[in-house]
């Protein structure tokens, strides 16, 4: 019996050692003289985000080549739509309503806004807006705004 209040005794103080609160690590503090990452990175914990008017979509994405999505139609399955811009500011695009054996193609140039992150299609037909992204092309509206709904996400082209 003494022997397994002695076991019992162990087992307890194990069991309370175990969570009892563990130590923290010490922070450590670079020194700016011997560690140069310690100059570049602040010890402030607030974070300011800062637009970077030099980069943009325009000058730091490799937005020319071939975008693809099926945009809604409103009396079909969709819209195959296939985009191709160009270095030179020139597009071709090819609208093929599916389930129907109609094609539109147009071509032109384009036009990058001032923010240099939205294009506009100079065609003869098309005359759409887009927001560049990485390898992608967002629709938007005609007067340059998000689409926005439950299809929202269709308006989506992405690079191949």
């Amino acid at each position: 019996m003494k022997h397994s209040i002695q076991i019992l005794g162990i087992a307890a103080m194990a069991f309370l050692s175990s969570c009892s609160p563990k130590e923290k690590p010490q922070e450590v503090i670079p020194n700016p003289k011997t560690d140069p990452v310690a100059i570049q990175t602040p010890m402030d914990t607030t974070s300011t985000i800062v637009e970077d008017k030099a980069h943009n979509s325009q000058n730091s994405l490799d937005w020319d080549g071939i975008y693809e999505a099926v945009v809604p139609c409103a009396d079909c399955p969709g819209i195959k739509t296939t985009l191709t811009l160009n270095k030179d500011k020139t597009f071709s695009i090819t609208e093929e309503y599916l389930e129907r054996k109609s094609k539109n193609e147009d071509k032109g140039s384009f036009e990058w806004d001032n923010t240099g992150s939205v294009i506009t299609l100079k065609g003869k037909n098309a005359n759409y807006k887009y927001k560049v992204g990485e390898n992608t092309l967002t629709q938007l509206d005609l007067s340059g705004k998000p689409i926005d709904g439950p299809n929202k996400d269709l308006y989506v082209f992405k690079k191949k």
